[in-house]
């Protein structure tokens, strides 16, 4: 018998291998491949990407519909800067807590499976693509499944 990390020739009752002191017939296994594995860092980016864009979105209203800026019409409805203000750091909230569902998936918390579960239902509304990323989000790590899955992966990483 040799050993299967230098090469050195062994005989039946060492427990070590001489020269690097590896046991013999101790070769790990490939680890199971589960069904959520490759898409968990592809929806943390994804959501990475979405949040940057509402986060841009929502910069963009708050700076074009202030009331100094005067792109408001002056005999406008009083409203409008008030609704334009509240849209504007709605998206930006929206994109800050997609910027915590996304770390929570790269990072593999058990909390980020459950926040990005409920900013994927939430974005169904955005068509197109946050109706594109809400169905992803869900087929990912909706099923039951997943979810055994996802804990295996976050206690391994938590480890």
């Amino acid at each position: 018998m040799y050993c299967d990390r230098c090469g050195t020739q062994m005989h039946n009752e060492q427990v070590f291998c001489s020269r690097c002191g590896k046991s013999p017939g101790n070769i790990p296994m490939m680890p199971e491949k589960g069904r959520i594995s490759g898409h968990i860092r592809l929806l943390g980016i994804l959501w990475l990407a979405s949040s940057a864009l509402r986060l841009l979105q929502g910069l963009a209203v708050l700076i074009i519909f202030n009331r100094h800026f005067g792109v408001l019409p002056i005999g406008g409805p009083a409203f409008l800067p008030i609704l334009m203000e509240m849209v504007g750091r709605a998206l930006i909230i929206a994109s800050v807590i997609g910027f915590i569902a996304a770390w929570g998936l790269l990072e593999k918390h058990t909390w980020g499976r459950a926040l990005a579960l409920i900013c994927g239902g939430v974005s169904l509304i955005e068509m197109p693509f946050g109706t594109a990323l809400g169905i992803y989000t869900l087929w990912v790590l909706l099923p039951a499944k997943s979810e055994a899955e996802y804990q295996k992966i976050a206690r391994a990483a938590a480890a």
